[in-house]
């Protein structure tokens, strides 16, 4: 995929998927989430859970990587956003884990679900810090 950066000039910068590699990630735990939901109180099985838990965390480890090796990039306003975006993000999480806990979730999907809220906690303010940040002018230091 490729973007122009404002106050750039020349070619479009490439920039990798990272933001479409992360929206996967969510809908992966999404898929996950309301999986469980929809079987819990009852018998469960945690096989698909897991699974779509282990795809999400490759696809946003994936996504990461990608972003780490980009040079050219608004580091200073990907911080910014994404440590705002993560206290928020880490905020709304906490709670769902309160209401999982009060609920009386069982303990085995209550550890997968809790993972998934930990993803869903970096995987959205990723996507929020990417995505001011790519349209931003690189840092002078990167």
């Amino acid at each position: 995929m490729s973007t122009d950066r404002p106050g750039t000039t020349g070619a479009p910068a490439r920039v990798p998927p990272v933001a479409e590699m992360a929206v996967l990630a969510l809908i992966l735990i999404v898929a996950g989430g309301v999986y469980l939901a929809a079987h819990i109180p009852g018998p469960v099985s945690l096989a698909p859970a897991v699974g779509l838990l282990a795809a999400a965390v490759a696809v946003l480890a994936g996504a990461a990587a990608s972003l780490r090796r980009l040079e050219a990039f608004a580091w200073g306003s990907f911080r910014q956003v994404g440590a705002w975006a993560l206290l928020a993000y880490a905020i709304s999480a906490g709670i769902l884990e309160l209401v999982f806990v009060l609920d009386r979730v069982p303990p085995a999907e209550l550890v997968v679900l809790t993972l998934m809220l930990v993803v869903y906690a970096v995987d959205i303010p990723l996507i929020l810090a990417f995505s001011v940040a790519r349209h931003q002018g690189a840092s002078p230091t990167a």
